[in-house]
């Protein structure tokens, strides 16, 4: 495994780490404890040393599950959770110091930790990004040993440079993939300048570009792959990185076409960590297979600046108006 320095904060983290929305099994179906700790505990074993999870990753129990490992392991294990999408209705209004304060509590109590390394608002509305107040609650929460770092997930590029402003951000977590490029402009540049770390989440586009669906794959109904295709539940960009699933389809052919001796998954993972302002990605799953499968991204050739081109026409051609003005 190769570790990167995740921005200010100084962690050395490991280049591929784990993201748990579904560690606990597919998308809709039940959360299996077995299953999240068999995946847990053979990512740290492999050198992962950085987890991703959330208060509202099956309610709470993927941060449960994450308790477990730490309490478990002797090694440091990076904990980063996130908080806010909890808020029903989901709305600016909402957002306040106090319910903020009462999540990050919580999700200390769900790990059984008295500090979490790192703590994301979890895609809040952009109006949020404007409120100094809502920022100003973290350093009280730093000063107060609850947390030791603060960072932002984001669902758009506007609303990563809005939130680099606050000196208290030290990491972004983005979409950023071979079909959502648009990172790589702007905001890289200015995480660059301000030692932002940058996480890359979905990083495999819901599984798009893993290679292994077909226009007969079918979905849970509970699985936001089959229900969140037009935005209904959140985000549209969160699903399928917000490529219409068929169009998402023909293009995985021609990257298999053109990359014919290398994995699909393998590719995306390695095409993302060929960006050096990258800490590190973090492609959830839902059995080790593909976690191990994920890990040995690590130790293929990097890409040539053939490849890297060959990548940047396919997307320039096929996807970019459907999704870079967007996000």
């Amino acid at each position: 495994m190769n570790y990167r320095t995740l921005g200010k904060t100084g962690y050395s983290i490991s280049e591929i780490s784990l993201g748990t929305w579904q560690v606990g099994g597919k998308w809709g179906s039940t959360f299996n404890n077995a299953n999240a700790d068999k995946i847990l505990n053979t990512a740290i074993d492999s050198g992962i040393n950085f987890i991703d999870t959330a208060d509202v990753y099956s309610e709470g129990l993927s941060e449960k599950a994450v308790g477990r490992l730490i309490k478990s392991r002797s090694e440091k294990i990076y904990v980063a959770s996130k908080c806010g999408r909890f808020i029903t209705p989901h709305t600016n209004k909402n957002y306040t110091a106090k319910v903020l304060r009462q999540y990050v509590e919580d999700s200390l109590t769900n790990l059984g930790i008295e500090t979490l390394d790192l703590i994301q608002l979890h895609c809040p509305p952009t109006e949020v990004y404007y409120r100094p107040e809502i920022f100003e609650e973290f350093d009280k929460l730093k000063d107060e040993g609850k947390i030791g770092a603060l960072g932002v997930s984001v669902e758009k590029v506007e609303e990563a440079i809005k939130a680099i402003e606050y000196d208290n951000v030290t990491t972004v977590q983005i979409i950023f993939n071979m079909f959502r490029q648009r990172p790589n402009e702007l905001f890289f540049e200015q995480a660059k300048k301000k030692n932002i770390g940058i996480i890359a989440r979905v990083p495999l586009a819901s599984g798009l570009l893993s290679g292994k669906y077909s226009k007969k794959t079918t979905f849970h109904k509970d699985d936001h792959r089959a229900f969140n295709r037009n935005g209904d539940a959140f985000d549209k960009g969160e699903t399928f990185s917000g490529v219409d699933y068929n169009l998402g389809l023909e293009t995985v052919e021609l990257l298999k076409q053109h990359f014919p001796d290398v994995s699909l998954p393998h590719l995306a993972l390695k095409w993302i960590l060929n960006h050096p302002e990258i800490s590190c990605v973090i492609p959830g799953a839902s059995n080790v297979e593909q976690l191990v499968s994920n890990i040995s991204a690590s130790s293929i050739n990097n890409l040539t600046n053939g490849d890297i081109e060959t990548i940047r026409n396919i997307y320039q051609e096929h996807i970019k108006k459907y999704v870079h003005q967007y996000w």
